[in-house]
């Protein structure tokens, strides 16, 4: 089999980890860069041109499309489907999970616990979106946020109303969400692939801070998740349509809630936290597809 995985840098871990896995199971891999990449249409004829050659040999793909370019990057992705090439994350569900106020509307459809969430189109109503959510603290997090920038604890009612009329005035649409006391500052990541949650950890931030990125300073262990965090990492994965995932949950007194379904989720963390060969996983979910 060959597989081209769509990333663009060959010395990412998690891109680096999927060539690996990749080649000691045998099958040929390329990395490419999905911006370089030229879509051609034509009818009955899609192709895919890079680097001077034509892609018309790849058996699967393996997206790892970063936020910034979204949509160049789902269209490649696109292009990969139309020419019936598997995809480990379908461009639709891709599409799906980088927009937070849709994805959490599937969420809240299929059933599954969220933190209470307002979003508005600018509300003039301040006073009524901090109370929807419980009141102070609450959290308050840009739309088009990623890995933890642009999200705000607001820890007081006036604090709060001065960070949204912040936000309205430069136009920047922005999420109202209940405050979760009893995380401490940690969330959970369930790692899901083809249906199966094939690692988790707990996410700790650093000594004051609310958010748990590991990229802000956070740290990871392992965990053994609960029969309701499990269902509800499963659940959330396949609401969203995703044979890959990371579901972002806090441990809260009302069960697991459900803060975002991540579709290219880090292998670095999950791997190093549990031991376990997570990009070995995603092959072989390869494997069984094609």
């Amino acid at each position: 089999m060959k597989i081209a995985i769509l990333s663009r840098n060959t010395k990412l871990y998690s891109t680096r980890r999927l060539v690996e896995a990749a080649k000691q199971k045998g099958h040929d891999v390329i990395v490419v860069d999905h911006l370089k990449c030229m879509i051609e249409l034509e009818k009955r004829k899609p192709r895919v041109f890079y680097n001077g050659i034509y892609l018309n040999d790849i058996d699967a793909i393996i997206p790892r499309i970063g936020a910034s370019v979204t949509f160049f990057g789902t269209a490649v992705v696109r292009q990969f489907e139309m020419m019936k090439v598997f995809s480990a994350v379908e461009s639709q569900a891709l599409v799906r999970s980088r927009d937070k106020l849709r994805s959490l509307q599937i969420l809240a459809r299929a059933g599954v616990g969220l933190p209470k969430t307002v979003f508005t189109n600018y509300a003039k109503d301040i006073d009524h979106v901090i109370q929807s959510v419980g009141g102070a603290p609450l959290i308050l997090k840009l739309l088009e946020g990623t890995q933890g920038l642009g999200v705000v604890l607001a820890e007081t009612h006036n604090a709060a109303s001065s960070v949204i009329e912040a936000f309205n005035g430069l136009k920047a649409r922005v999420i109202a969400q209940e405050f979760i006391k009893e995380s401490g500052g940690a969330d959970v990541r369930a790692f899901v692939v083809d249906g199966v949650v094939v690692g988790a950890m707990k996410r700790q931030g650093k000594e004051g801070e609310f958010r748990s990125n590991l990229h802000r300073g956070g740290t990871a262990s392992i965990i053994e998740l609960t029969d309701e965090e499990e269902l509800t990492a499963l659940k959330s994965a396949k609401a969203m349509g995703l044979g890959v995932a990371g579901v972002d949950m806090l441990q809260s007194a009302k069960g697991p809630l459900v803060l975002e379904v991540n579709s290219s989720p880090g292998l670095e963390g999950i791997e190093a936290a549990t031991k376990k060969d997570i990009a070995k996983e995603i092959i072989k979910y390869l494997e069984r597809n094609v």
